[in-house]
């Protein structure tokens, strides 16, 4: 048989089988190990490439005001993100991308470059749905779009240094975002998908940790109140042209903030623009020497010695008094001889000099610091100052008296809120909440007799002889002190630089609001306290009494003005305004 007869067709027919027989033997070999033997294995591999964990983002909480009405929410937005590896593949879709985010493209492509070994880098953040779809609908290569919450404020600079404001990360950077950071962030949650090779969403495959939203914050603020105080103290600046201002309203019973308005502001909702100074929350970052509001605090410790009544005589002719070192210090004018109420009423500081000289430092020191100089006023706010109230063994003759009219310490104007609601809540000092129904018990610090004789000759400040007559509202009884202190300057006192202060007590048979004005640097002939930001607090609070309701406590002057009202006219018509207190007045 010849060789040839081996390769018969039967014969090749039978390789040809057996070599496919092998074959499906080992694919059927390797099928079993890839999916009996090495499923693990091979299934983590191919999840690795498709199987993606994302996180799930969340809302921050939202703050409202007292009664409910938003004042920041969380809203969605949407982030544009890359893969570098992935889109420097496609630098011919580099153009399309850099116009559609309105962005230059060189730095675009530095962008991308400088992370070309990541796997992902932000674009643009924080873009309308609407615009980021439109980028998305490109089909750029490693472009993708990603969930995010944007913090917005609807009321934006009014309610600015009280909120602060959030970074891009939506993150609490300043104000109230920052004290209650914990509270109002949420906790993403994480989602197990499917993506396909251009890195979309497939799949579904099931939720790993579900989203928590952050808690929503309710504070003591108004908004209505806040509204009044912002616009009033705006007014003031420009007609008065003052470099700053501040305002802080609270209720008198719990210490609550009712509101806190500074200006200058800034719009919080950009994040661009507003410098440190504008950011600052002067009401309780900035301190100023208070001038004669600290005489109240001064005849409060005279009270408490038992040396004092409020109809003690105090000479104070001929109108100055000299200090060791050469100095001397003067009134307004020669009052001659004044009660203790007089003091009060006349704003004079040789009165306060001559009361301070009966007292020990010591005393002189406690009260004060009973009614919080000195010390922050728990009211939790970032960056709150304790304000400057020097030890009295650092006191000598010439600091003693000049503290006891309101110079050579250093306060923020809550401090100032804070220290005459003490007074008008019967001599019970409250710690300053922004919480809704954060207050506490408070601590009694004078005996509410006393109190209430303070509250009696404070109301003179504000009647016919006194220097806040322009604080006056129409139908209630007004308590009150005028301040009026020169800026330090150069290691001494500017010579025509001023702040202007004026707290009050409304309605004094029962007080509800405490407010503190604050104006720095006004111009012009009428700088003083009683001129400048008495007015500040007689149209906020004319507007505040009838927002919440408060009845009026001075009946007599009510009816007298209803029965002057022209019987046609909507509204009664307001009184003639007050006399002005004289240029140049130490009040």
């Amino acid at each position: 048989m010849s060789a040839r007869s081996n390769y018969s067709p039967r014969n090749r027919l039978l390789v040809v089988g057996g070599i496919l027989g092998a074959c499906f033997i080992v694919l059927v070999a390797r099928a079993a190990h890839l999916q009996v033997i090495s499923e693990e294995f091979y299934q983590q591999q191919g999840d690795a490439r498709f199987l993606r964990e994302i996180p799930i983002a969340t809302s921050r909480g939202m703050i409202t005001d007292r009664n409910g009405e938003p004042l920041a929410v969380s809203s969605p937005v949407e982030s544009i993100w890359a893969n570098p590896k992935e889109l420097l593949q496609h630098p011919d879709r580099l153009p399309a991308l850099a116009s559609a985010l309105n962005i230059p493209l060189d730095l675009l492509t530095r962008r991308v470059s400088e992370r070309a070994d990541k796997e992902f880098v932000y674009l643009k953040r924080h873009l309308n749905p609407d615009i980021a779809a439109g980028i998305t609908e490109l089909g750029i290569p490693g472009v993708y779009a990603q969930r995010e919450f944007r913090r917005f404020y609807p009321h934006g600079e009014v309610m600015a240094h009280v909120l602060g404001f959030t970074n891009i990360d939506d993150i609490g950077q300043e104000g109230l975002e920052l004290a209650f950071n914990d509270w109002l962030t949420g906790k993403e949650g994480k989602q197990r998908v499917i993506r396909d090779r251009r890195g979309r969403v497939v799949e579904n495959v099931d939720l790993v940790e579900a989203a928590e939203p952050g808690k929503d914050l309710a504070l003591s603020i108004d908004r209505r109140i806040q509204y009044l105080a912002y616009r009033e103290l705006k007014a003031a600046l420009v007609e008065t042209g003052a470099t700053s201002g501040s305002v802080v309203v609270l209720d008198v019973p719990t210490g609550e903030v009712l509101a806190m308005v500074n200006l200058p502001s800034y719009n919080p909702n950009s994040r661009v623009g507003a410098d440190a100074e504008s950011r600052r929350n002067r009401a309780v970052t900035d301190v100023v020497e208070p001038g004669s509001v600290m005489k109240t605090l001064t005849i409060a410790a005279a009270l408490e010695a038992g040396k004092f009544t409020p109809e003690s005589p105090i000479e104070t002719a001929p109108g100055y008094i000299g200090l060791p070192g050469g100095y001397q210090v003067r009134d307004f004018r020669n009052y001659g001889t004044l009660t203790v109420t007089g003091i009060l009423t006349k704003s004079s500081n040789v009165g306060a000099i001559k009361v301070s000289n009966e007292l020990t430092a010591e005393h002189q020191y406690d009260m004060y610091t009973r009614f919080g100089l000195g010390q922050r006023s728990g009211s939790g706010f970032p960056g709150e100052l304790a304000g400057v109230l020097p030890a009295p063994n650092r006191w000598g003759p010439t600091e003693k008296a000049t503290i006891s009219y309101g110079y050579g310490l250093s306060v923020t104007p809550l401090q100032l809120a804070r220290a005459y609601a003490a007074v008008g809540n019967g001599g019970r000092v409250m710690e300053p909440t922004f919480v809704k129904g954060g207050a506490g018990e408070g601590t009694q610090i004078i005996d509410p007799a006393i109190a209430k004789q303070l509250m009696g000759m404070l109301e003179t400040v504000v009647g016919p002889e006194g220097t806040a007559r322009r604080a006056a509202v129409l139908g209630y009884r007004v308590a009150g002190k005028t301040g009026t202190s020169r800026k330090a300057a150069g290691g001494g006192y500017a010579a025509k630089r001023y702040a202007a202060v004026f707290v009050g007590l409304v309605p004094a048979s029962q007080p509800r609001f405490a407010m503190a004005v604050v104006i720095h640097e006004p111009q012009g002939l009428e700088y003083g306290g009683g001129a400048v930001s008495a007015p500040v607090f007689h149209r906020v609070m004319d507007g505040a009494l009838r927002l919440m309701d408060v009845p009026p406590d001075n009946i007599e002057q009510w009816f007298a003005a209803q029965a002057k009202a022209k019987p046609a006219a909507p509204v009664a018509v307001a009184p003639a305004p007050p006399a002005a207190v004289p240029a140049g007045a130490a009040p």
